[in-house]
């Protein structure tokens, strides 16, 4: 890849998102991440997509898996998952800059078609973590940057950015990630089996629930479900739903003031010592504590744009 590449996509992307924040774009799916200092750790809800860095450096965490991307690399995520995530480089020289893209599963069906009709792509059903990390080349920097020129001309958005968006996707199921991403378009894959479940999870996660139940929404056996989605997620499903409740309680402490014993509640814990107990061993402080710190990194801007 070369620095001048990697030098006028980061510049696009300073000149369309011109302060610390998530920047949306007048291109469906296209968002534009901009941090000028490092910041603090934050737990967010990660959905598929590819998100391209260009400038600074940023740490995920997923269950027990720790992923560091830097500068012309690019991270994908294939289902839902809760992570932490943390950008660690950044300075108002060198900001943290990235572009992310929504991961159109239609196209990327399409795309599989019409490759394999042309004998151009090899198929597989391999499985592999939600989160990877893998080197951008000159094309794919290359079509990143072409998008972002469309929003130097609006009228061209409608006709040629699903284009430019059917060449990333082309290039990230033909790259280093491409046996992988596969499953998000094949509806029978194990992928979407696991993703079947995280939907599940996501609209039951305030009740109990056991793992056969689950299994049977997945469509598998309980031991092939906990062995998938542990590799997908780095997570067992009773992790993921402690994860989604613990997220949704930080949250209600934050923006709506409630106290810890209700936030609690409402996310389905039956017992406040349990859940101080486990809201504690997550973020490292009870839940007040923890909620008093947020609002001085927010006010101090030490938020991370997620």
């Amino acid at each position: 890849m070369t620095a001048n590449g990697l030098d006028k996509f980061a510049n696009l992307i300073k000149q369309n998102c011109t302060s610390e924040r998530r920047c949306e774009t007048a291109i469906p799916g296209v968002v534009l991440l901009r941090a000028d200092k490092p910041m603090e750790p934050v737990n967010v809800i990660y959905q598929p997509s590819v998100c391209i860095l260009a400038s600074g450096e940023k740490r995920v965490m997923m269950g027990d898996a720790v992923y560091v991307y830097r500068p012309g690399q690019y991270l994908t995520v294939s289902l839902d998952v809760p992570v932490m995530g943390q950008i660690t480089v950044a300075s108002p020289e060198i900001p943290y800059l990235c572009l992310r893209l929504e991961l159109n599963t239609k196209i990327m069906a399409e795309i599989l078609m019409a490759a394999h009709e042309n004998s151009i792509l090899s198929t597989s059903r391999q499985m592999g973590a939600a989160i990877q990390v893998s080197d951008g080349d000159d094309a794919m920097i290359n079509a990143a940057t072409r998008m972002l020129e469309l929003l130097e001309t609006p009228n061209d958005i409608p006709m040629i950015a699903p284009l430019i968006e059917r060449e990333i996707l082309y290039r990230l199921l033909s790259g280093p990630q491409g046996l992988r991403l596969q499953q998000l378009a094949m509806a029978d894959s194990k992928l979407n089996q696991v993703s079947r479940a995280i939907e599940w999870i996501k609209k039951n996660f305030r009740e109990p629930f056991s793992v056969d139940v689950l299994a049977r929404e997945a469509n598998m056996s309980a031991s092939a479900l906990h062995q998938h989605f542990k590799a997908v997620t780095s997570m067992s499903p009773l992790q993921y739903q402690k994860q989604m409740r613990l997220q949704e309680a930080r949250s209600l402490i934050l923006t709506h003031a409630m106290d810890a014993a209700s936030a609690g509640y409402h996310v389905g814990y039956d017992s406040p010592s349990q859940f101080s107990r486990e809201y504690r061993r997550m973020y490292g402080a009870p839940p007040r504590r923890d909620v008093e710190q947020l609002r001085l990194s927010a006010g101090a801007g030490m938020i991370e744009v997620a």
